[in-house]
């Protein structure tokens, strides 16, 4: 199989495999780590592309081990069922919409495997079949495990709200974006710590101050841009608007990392808009659980 094609594949299934992955790890932004390390994997195992009848399932089944091993690595992932002790429940073919639209931090209840039976089903759609060879379970296994993890999806009241940052953090969070609101991006840059780390998602990648300072410049030059100040699943944030589509809802998203008052870590969303999907987005000094609409 050409690489290109492999690539143009890779490319499209990307926003779904990120749907998936984010998930099974109740994170967008971890849920991006997943992807890339699943799309390195396939890319590395690309011989035996060329042969598949379902390319798509094939990295399927790679982003879901991908997700077990993060998770794993993080002792976060519950144990899997044994499919030997599942009563086999009646269970609808088509998905639940309303499971669908479940908060990405409540599928984290479930054990792993009903969490991908879940997923592959009500969220993308895919065939009792088809989340058994994803999963490497039995149908039987996966439509029990379907049936029980929508009871228990259904029975959760909400999650609690994610802890907030220090008012320091608070300040600092404020006037780098204050520095993007006044197109001020000398005071940005002189936010940045020396060793600060810069990824644009999706695109490259830059260490220093140096290299990253480059990175404001098409910033600077455009005037479509309308940025917010919030948490990010709990993390310092920055929410994008583009005035010439909606400034009711943010087109993407920047994660921040700040240390000794200075910024060491920027992730720009741009060209991974698809990660808005599930976003948990919280104003600054709000207690709100699973928010999705920032004060601005």
């Amino acid at each position: 199989m050409d690489d290109v094609v492999l690539e143009k594949l890779l490319g499209e299934m990307r926003p779904r495999l990120h749907r998936y992955c984010a998930r099974m790890c109740g994170s967008v932004i971890d849920g991006e780590d997943i992807v890339q390390d699943a799309l390195a994997k396939a890319y590395a195992a690309r011989a035996s592309f060329g042969g598949l009848d379902n390319p798509q399932a094939w990295l399927y089944r790679i982003a879901h081990n991908a997700a077990l091993d993060f998770l794993r690595s993080r002792a976060r992932v519950p144990p899997m069922e044994d499919e030997d002790e599942l009563a086999v429940l009646p269970s609808p073919e088509d998905p639940d919409p309303e499971i669908a639209a479940t908060c990405l931090r409540s599928f984290m209840r479930l054990p792993a495997l009903q969490r991908g039976a879940v997923i592959l089903k009500d969220v993308l759609g895919h065939t009792l079949e088809e989340a058994a060879a994803i999963t490497g379970s039995s149908g039987p296994a996966v439509k029990s495990a379907l049936q029980r993890g929508r009871e228990r999806l259904r029975g959760v009241a909400g999650e609690p709200a994610w802890p907030g940052i220090d008012g320091d953090t608070g300040a600092r969070l404020l006037a780098y974006v204050d520095g993007f609101k006044a197109g001020d991006f000398d005071a940005v840059r002189a936010m940045l710590a020396e060793d600060v780390q810069l990824e644009l998602v999706n695109r490259l990648r830059r260490n220093g101050k140096r290299d990253v300072g480059d990175y404001f410049g098409a910033y600077a030059a455009a005037v479509r841009w309308v940025f917010a100040a919030v948490l990010v699943e709990g993390r310092p944030g920055m929410l994008v608007f583009d005035r010439e589509v909606s400034l009711d809802v943010p087109a993407y998203f920047v994660a921040l990392e700040f240390a000794g008052g200075q910024v060491i870590g920027i992730r720009d969303f741009l060209y991974a808009r698809y990660a808005m999907d599930g976003l948990e987005i919280t104003p600054l000094g709000s207690t709100g659980a699973c928010p999705t609409d920032p004060a601005r």
